[in-house]
């Protein structure tokens, strides 16, 4: 996902927390992410714990940091002549391409955990792109619609990486976007990051 393009891009640091990143990975394939130690993951990409802490707080703190990167390469460009459907169908391909990362990640539901992550960080994004495009902070009942709508997103992209739901990225994105609340998405259209026009997702 994130790490993909030119390598030579990354600073070291980056390209150490990559590392130990794919490490995490190979054991989410075999160890739940709450039984998964520290010791684990540095003795399989050959690191140390001293070279872990330095950049990173705990497992989760990684498993975010992953996350972040998904994100941003997702959200980028929404405002920019991409929509809301285009960054969605982004981020739930990226989802798709690591399934079994993201599966474990969501399924661990305490303190530190993904999903209270992605809802934290896609709500700043929407409302800092708000403030940004429209010279103004979101309005109390408009922050109230976008807890839930970006609650909700999370629970269907929940159901759908664990394989409760079985559709395609866009179809999928196509839901999440249907869902918004009326008032909502007249902000985003206003906005121009949401357009009325139905999307025709695959199957």
């Amino acid at each position: 996902m994130a790490e993909t393009g030119n390598q030579r891009d990354l600073t070291k640091g980056e390209k150490t927390k990559y590392r130990l990143a794919r490490a995490m990975k190979e054991c989410m394939k075999s160890t739940s992410v709450e039984n998964i130690t520290v010791k684990q993951i540095t003795e399989e990409c050959g690191l140390t714990r001293q070279t872990f802490y330095r950049n990173f707080l705990d497992k989760y703190d990684l498993i975010n940091w992953y996350f972040d990167k998904l994100l941003v390469k997702s959200f980028e460009h929404m405002g920019q002549g991409k929509t809301v459907y285009d960054a969605l169908v982004k981020k739930f391909t990226y989802i798709q391409e690591e399934q079994t990362f993201f599966a474990a990640a969501f399924r661990y539901d305490e303190q530190n955990s993904l999903r209270q992550h992605d809802f934290e960080l896609i709500l700043e994004f929407y409302e800092n792109l708000i403030c940004e495009k429209s010279g103004k902070k979101a309005g109390e009942n408009i922050h109230y619609l976008l807890e839930m709508y970006c609650q909700s997103s999370i629970y269907m992209t929940i159901r759908w990486v664990t394989g409760e739901l079985t559709c395609t990225p866009e179809k999928l994105a196509q839901t999440v976007v249907d869902g918004m609340p009326g008032k909502l998405a007249e902000v985003f259209v206003d906005l121009e990051i949401l357009k009325l026009t139905l999307q025709k997702p695959r199957k």
